[in-house]
């Protein structure tokens, strides 16, 4: 698939399964991920590959961020099932560095963003989907220090991989640019 044609037909899917990526296919995925838009070098993300024991281990994590933020039912329901939607996720963590003033927080942090659109593209090209997902639960305490925040990084997201076995059939999505483009 040419880069233009997977920019433009890639969407989210939720329903995965086996196979997901391997050591070889995960490298070429994070190698992806730095080589996005990174002023000053700060390579500001980090990324924990979850799968096996470590999804039992998130679905903990996850609860105890609903209890802990008291957030309702519903969130408790989907923080149980979130850990098993695939059988691999990677949480990218923003390692925001407020210390270098040349380089604001916010840029730090849509560097991290970048790298996990990165991802998910590499993820597509070599053929697994995946989808990207947050929630309250990223300012969970037992999470963040699982996945080894400091106080200032930010938790943006999971980005769940695997293999979609129920592919939906869409029609290539032809979006209005003129509503949200104009020129100086």
């Amino acid at each position: 698939m040419d880069a233009l044609t997977l920019l433009t037909t890639r969407r989210s899917e939720k329903k995965l399964s086996a196979p997901v990526p391997n050591n070889e296919q995960l490298e070429l995925i994070f190698q992806a991920a730095t080589h996005v838009p990174d002023h000053g070098k700060l390579q500001p993300y980090h990324f924990i590959v979850i799968e096996n024991d470590g999804l039992k281990k998130l679905e903990t994590l996850l609860k105890s961020a609903v209890t802990e933020l008291k957030l309702d039912e519903k969130r408790l329901q989907k923080a149980e099932k979130i850990a098993s939607t695939a059988p691999m996720m990677i949480a990218v963590v923003a390692k925001i560095n407020t210390d270098i003033a040349k380089v604001p927080a916010w840029e730090q942090m849509l560097s991290a963003g970048c790298s996990a659109y990165a991802m998910q593209l590499a993820a597509n090209a070599q053929g697994f989907d995946n989808v990207w997902v947050t929630g309250p639960w990223v300012d969970g305490s037992d999470l963040r220090e699982a996945l080894g925040c400091a106080p200032k990084d930010k938790v943006i997201g999971f980005i769940i991989l695997g293999t979609s076995q129920e592919k939906i059939t869409r029609e290539p999505k032809t979006v209005k640019t003129e509503n949200f483009v104009s020129y100086l």
